[in-house]
């Protein structure tokens, strides 16, 4: 648009003005050589993704589904359109009237999938083949094949299948995920509404979502319709490597409203490889509980950046604990990989291969330290943390620059609120309701075991810490807070004591 304006100003100029002189050419070649060049820089919407599709389309497969489920026999109901005014009173009437048997019969559900090995391997979503009794996978050219479940990830709802085939498969492979940038056009195949391979374009809308689906959440969004069917099918780039598996919609309505999700190449191709290996994943365990680092954290352990993951709690006997990392470390760094996010941690430590011995980058008391970490293996059980002796309890007491009402543990406190027998520190028995401890979700009951990093047993101890705080300049400080959903770090602000 911007060239057409100019063009149409230069032709009006063109009618008033005497005939050009060479230099006037001269400058309107040169004009023509810059901004002409523009376009052809440009990344444009391809004019067609016909030819793109007829190479993939081979490699995309159906998947049907069948399941036993016991049911009642006899005259079934009639199938009416959804929201039918007749719909309640048929289902009374057959429930009064037509005497029911229980019977089996078969329950079948559709997704999509993709061949990525010659040999008959196929990826598609757990949650399209969970509890299936018979899986048929259906290719481009109408042949249908029996398949079976090789392995599978709930975690990261990740399947593969196997089929036998009479000749070598037309296949994908995975492209890097991890270069594709928002904005980037991408290619959707897939088996929407069981009507068969279907082809939607779209961009990449976003990366990094969360939608509290597994431990590993880190999809990829777009805006490409994708709908029920789709789940399982592939997410391609341009060049044709797949970088995504789409797996999930945001539909208040059930059908696309352009936000779909898609597990990225980057968390897939690693679960994908072990699976078709082992037919089970094995997963890097450390042994620590986290939580984000906020900027009032930040500023209280001197880093610069609000980044990392800040440990609240080190499982006894774990890695991390033989490692020597405490509660209050900040793991900056796992390996040769930057922890930009709280939640990148899990997942860079599970794809660390069982075993291997790590460096982790820590930030503590202002300082970076190295800590060699022996990665061991994930079971799937519950984590217990330790905890040690409470000492000597003393007399409540008012935190004014806190907006708390603290004391040290008692056996009578420790009746009252239900608290372990291994349980320390000193408890919150009021908070000020317009307090910092208040807006930051500090509740009576709480137990306060650390401040600045140092373990405290009374109020005395606590105000030390806080005067300490005070006298250095600064006016948050970091508070270690157990409560009913655990351990967690909070940067407070020091009122007026």
């Amino acid at each position: 648009m911007r060239q057409q304006t100019i063009a149409t100003s230069l032709m009006g100029q063109r009618s008033s003005f005497k005939p050009f002189s060479v230099w006037a050419i001269a400058g309107l070649m040169l004009f023509s050589a810059v901004f002409g060049a523009f376009p052809a820089q440009a990344r444009t919407a391809p004019i067609s993704f016909a030819d793109l599709a007829e190479k993939l389309l081979p490699a995309v497969v159906n998947i049907s589904t069948t399941q036993k489920v016991e049911g009642r026999g006899g005259v079934e109901i009639p199938q009416l359109p959804p929201g039918s005014p007749f719909e309640d009173f048929f289902k009374e009437f057959f429930e009064r009237n037509v005497p029911q048997e229980r019977s089996s019969r078969k329950s079948t559900s559709l997704g999509s999938g993709f061949v990525i090995d010659p040999k008959g391997y196929i990826v598609t979503n757990n949650h399209v083949i969970q509890d299936a009794d018979e899986i048929t996978v259906a290719f481009h050219n109408k042949k249908r094949l029996k398949a079976k479940v090789v392995g599978r990830d709930a975690k990261t709802d990740l399947a593969v299948l196997k089929v036998i085939p009479d000749h070598k498969l037309v296949h994908v492979s995975f492209g890097n995920s991890d270069i594709a940038r928002v904005g980037d056009w991408i290619v959707a195949i897939g088996n929407p509404f069981g009507l068969g391979g279907t082809v939607t374009a779209g961009i990449l809308s976003a990366r990094g979502r969360n939608i509290n689906a597994g431990p590993y959440d880190d999809f990829l969004q777009t805006d490409a319709s994708i709908n029920r069917g789709n789940s399982g099918g592939p997410m391609f780039n341009l060049k044709g490597k797949v970088i995504g598996i789409n797996t999930a919609i945001f539909s208040p309505s059930g059908g696309s409203v352009g936000i779909g999700f898609a597990i990225p190449s980057s968390v897939s191709e690693p679960v994908i490889r072990q699976l078709i290996k082992k037919g089970r994943v094995d997963r890097g365990w450390l042994g620590v509980h986290i939580q984000a680092v906020t900027p009032e954290i930040a500023e209280t352990l001197g880093l610069k950046d609000p980044y990392g993951a800040l440990v609240s709690n080190v499982i006894k006997g774990g890695p991390a604990e033989k490692a020597k990392i405490k509660p209050g470390d900040v793991i900056l760094k796992f390996g040769k990989r930057k922890v930009l996010k709280m939640r990148n941690l899990p997942r860079i430590v599970a794809e660390t291969p069982v075993g291997n011995t790590v460096n982790a980058e820590i930030w503590r008391e202002k300082k970076l330290i190295i800590r060699k970490v022996r990665v061991a293996k994930l079971e799937d059980q519950d984590e217990k943390m330790a905890m040690s002796t409470p000492k000597k309890s003393k007399d409540a007491k008012k935190v004014k620059a806190l907006g708390l009402t603290l004391s040290a543990m008692t056996p009578q406190l420790r009746k009252r609120f239900k608290l372990t027998k291994s349980a320390k520190g000193v408890v919150v028995l009021k908070v000020d309701k317009n307090s910092p401890a208040a807006e930051k979700g500090i509740r009576v009951g709480d137990l306060i075991d650390e401040v600045n990093q140092e373990e405290v047993l009374t109020p005395a101890h606590i105000e030390r810490e806080l005067k300490k705080v005070l006298e250095s300049g600064r006016k948050v400080v970091l508070v270690r807070v157990e409560g009913q959903g655990g351990g967690r770090f909070l940067g407070l602000r020091i009122g007026k004591g």
